[in-house]
C-alpha cells in the first residue's frame, strides 16, 4: 500500500507564507511522498518560489512537482525550478523519477502539459502556424511524459503515477465552463497515460472542476486543484497496479 499525498494550484505569494507548512509536517504521519500538480505560485516568479520553498525544505518525504501556467507566467521557468530544486523537490518535465516508498519503487512521469480539447472537440495541426504549434506544443508535451513512463516500467517500478497541470480527461472539468475545457486539457495526455500504462494520473489546473475521472483504458485520474479538494492536501493509497477509488475505506484526507 503506497500512500501518495497530492495537491495543486496553492498560488502562492509573501503573504501566504506559512498557510500549509502545519499541513504538510503532518506527512509522514499519513503519507509517503508528495506530488504537486503545477500553479505553486501566482505569477512565476523567484520570489513567490521561494515562499514555495520555504513551506517544502526539509519534509521527511518525498517532493515531487511539475510546474503549471501561472509557474511560466513571469517567463522564469528555469529560475523557479532551480529554487524549488534548491529545497529537495524534483521538479519534472518531460521526464521521470524513482522515488522509494515505504519498500516500494514509485515511478512518478511530469509534464505540465497543455490544452488543445478532447475527443470529437479538439485543436488539429492545421492552417496558420501559430495554431500548428500550439497542437504540437501539447504533442511534444505529451510523447515526453509517454517516454517517462514507458521508461519507468521498463525499470521495474511497482507503482507508475502520471503527474501532470493540465487534465487528460474531460470528467475532471465538469463545473468549468464547456467553453474552456479546450484551454484545460487535451486528450493527447490520456493517450500517453494509456500507451504506456500508469496506475493513477494526478493533475491541477481545474479550479471549478471535479475530483473524479477516469481515461479509456481505465487509469483513475484525480484533480487535486485545492480549490476543488478544499485542504491543503489529499492522500490516495494506492497498491501495485491497482489503486484505490476515492472515498473508498481506508482511503485518508490531510
Amino acid at each position: 500500500m503506497i500512500r501518495i499525498a497530492a495537491v495543486g494550484d496553492i498560488h502562492m505569494a509573501p503573504e501566504s507564507q506559512g498557510t500549509l507548512r502545519p499541513a504538510f509536517d503532518t506527512l509522514p504521519e499519513c503519507a509517503d511522498v508528495l506530488l504537486l500538480a503545477g500553479d505553486l505560485t501566482r505569477h512565476g516568479t523567484p520570489e513567490e518560489a521561494r515562499v514555495v520553498a520555504r513551506e517544502i525544505r526539509d519534509l521527511p518525504v518525498p517532493v515531487v512537482a511539475v510546474l503549471g501556467n501561472h509557474d511560466h507566467h513571469d517567463e522564469r521557468p528555469e529560475e523557479v525550478t532551480a529554487v524549488l530544486e534548491d529545497a529537495g523537490a524534483q521538479v519534472l518535465e518531460g521526464r521521470g523519477v524513482v522515488v522509494p516508498c515505504g519498500g516500494a519503487r514509485v515511478g512518478v512521469a511530469g509534464t505540465k502539459g497543455f490544452g488543445g480539447g478532447f475527443v470529437g472537440r479538439c485543436a488539429g495541426e492545421f492552417g496558420e502556424p501559430l495554431m500548428k504549434e500550439f497542437v504540437r506544443y501539447t504533442r511534444r508535451c505529451a510523447d515526453g511524459l509517454r517516454t517517462a513512463l514507458e521508461r519507468l516500467g521498463e525499470q521495474g517500478c511497482d507503482v507508475r503515477i502520471a503527474l501532470t497541470h493540465y487534465s487528460p480527461v474531460p470528467e475532471t472539468l465538469a463545473g468549468e465552463p464547456p467553453e474552456i475545457y479546450p484551454f484545460l486539457g487535451s486528450y493527447l495526455l490520456a493517450e500517453a497515460i494509456d500507451t504506456a500504462g500508469a496506475d493513477l494520473a494526478v493533475h491541477g489546473h481545474a479550479h471549478a472542476g471535479t475530483e473524479n475521472g477516469m481515461t479509456s483504458g481505465g487509469v483513475r485520474v484525480r484533480n487535486v486543484a485545492q480549490p476543488v479538494i478544499g485542504r491543503a492536501f489529499h492522500v490516495y493509497h494506492v497498491h501495485a497496479r491497482e489503486p484505490v477509488a476515492a472515498g473508498a475505506p481506508g482511503e485518508r484526507s490531510g
